[in-house]
């Protein structure tokens, strides 16, 4: 047995990379968990039991919807699952179509959407009213502010939300400006379309399907006619991706709740796999929906959209930037064309052909005014080793004392 205290990457993920380092056949996760499901090894959640006054819960939701016929579908964090069930005890016998989620972390993104009723998504499982129609319940949750209720929002953006906090047993209507948040991400779309070189940063090594949506996300922007280049760095932070600089953007693959990080304090933004496609897919258009979970976009799954068959390699037809106003024209490859790709070949076809076309990393170095040390290859005498001093900086053996 092993007690594994920090995590490679967010800490509501199952750290699988961790736990093979020492040959685990299990993991028990402790604490808030996402909920995204592993692929390689059992997983057993303890979440706790967060201390909620349910009558106060009742009766706050009672304030928020004093018509009985509501349909509310009630949502909670994980630690106070334990009692959702004496919630809905209280409010059953007053709210015929009052629904309760069920934790499952056997998501399956084929369930997206309601199939018979059923949603199936983010852990959560919940059977709505066909005939009502999903978009007109409203999302009751228990828990506190955080990246959990944003996620959500976002995907769940044509229902109102409203939240109880039980660390101050207040309740409320979620002002939280979804549409303000939405143009934020459409903002970065744009930059996505703009940007030449695109950084996919790997922010998940456990939930199940990442290496196909990194695969994904490589011949979406290759077929775009930008080139890419996969990142593995950790925990994120400013610094890291701030030696990046050649990047434009920056596309993180995680778990839905971390990959919507503010990239605020970033040199460059950071964009979800969803964003990316936008920007690259022209047969993908922005509906209203909005997808976290990156498993939702591959072959096969609920919304996934392949790429329009017929690719020129210069569409004719320019496009307009709405960050820079500049004219730009959109350059799509064919997928059998993959490995002719400009940047994939060593040698040049031609003399004009431009650094940049081979590798815009390489591009961008040459631009710098500093390179790096230089090497002065020949021009350094070579000299023996010798004695170097011995001792600390503070006082080293061959210093006089005092």
């Amino acid at each position: 047995m092993y007690i594994l205290g920090d995590t490679s990457y967010g800490s509501c993920c199952v750290d699988e990379v961790a736990a093979e380092h020492v040959s685990a056949d299990a993991v028990i996760h402790y604490g808030p968990a996402c909920l995204s499901p592993c692929y390689k090894l059992p997983v057993l959640h303890v979440f706790g039991r967060e201390k909620l006054d349910v009558k106060r819960c009742a009766e706050v939701f009672q304030e928020l919807y004093p018509n009985h016929q509501a349909h509310v579908v009630v949502l909670s964090e994980v630690a106070y699952s334990h009692a959702i069930d004496d919630l809905a005890s209280q409010l059953y016998p007053r709210y015929p179509n009052v629904v309760f989620s069920q934790l499952d972390s056997k998501d399956d993104p084929d369930s997206a959407q309601p199939i018979s009723g059923l949603v199936q998504q983010f852990g959560r499982r919940f059977v709505v009213n066909e005939q009502y129609g999903f978009d007109n319940y409203t999302m009751f949750y228990v828990g506190c502010e955080g990246p959990e209720l944003t996620n959500f929002m976002l995907t769940w953006n044509r229902c109102s939300f409203s939240s109880f906090d039980p660390k101050t047993g207040q309740g409320r209507w979620e002002t939280l400006d979804v549409n303000r948040a939405l143009r934020r991400r459409l903002y970065l779309v744009e930059r996505a379309r703009d940007a030449q070189v695109v950084g996919i940063v790997v922010g998940t090594l456990g939930v199940a399907d990442y290496l196909s949506v990194l695969q994904h996300l490589r011949e979406i922007i290759h077929w775009a006619g930008k080139r890419a280049y996969t990142l593995a760095v950790g925990k994120l932070n400013p610094a890291k991706l701030a030696n990046f600089l050649e990047v434009d953007i920056f596309v993180l693959v995680a778990c839905p709740q971390n990959s919507l990080l503010d990239s605020t304090d970033f040199y460059r933004p950071l964009i979800t796999p969803y964003e990316m496609e936008i920007a690259c897919n022209p047969a993908r258009t922005w509906t209203g929906a909005y997808v976290t979970d990156f498993r939702h976009l591959l072959p096969g799954s609920c919304d996934h959209i392949p790429f329009p068959e017929k690719l020129t390699e210069t569409n004719n037809e320019p496009s307009i930037s709405l960050i820079t106003g500049e004219l730009q024209s959109t350059r799509l490859y064919k997928s059998q064309d993959k490995e002719s790709s400009p940047g994939t070949a060593v040698a040049c076809q031609s003399h004009k052909q431009t650094l940049a076309e081979i590798s815009p990393g390489a591009s961008f170095l040459e631009s710098r005014s500093w390179r790096g040390l230089e090497q002065q290859l020949g021009q350094t005498a070579v000299t023996k080793a010798v004695v170097g001093r011995r001792g600390i900086a503070i006082a080293y053996e061959d210093e006089p004392c005092g």
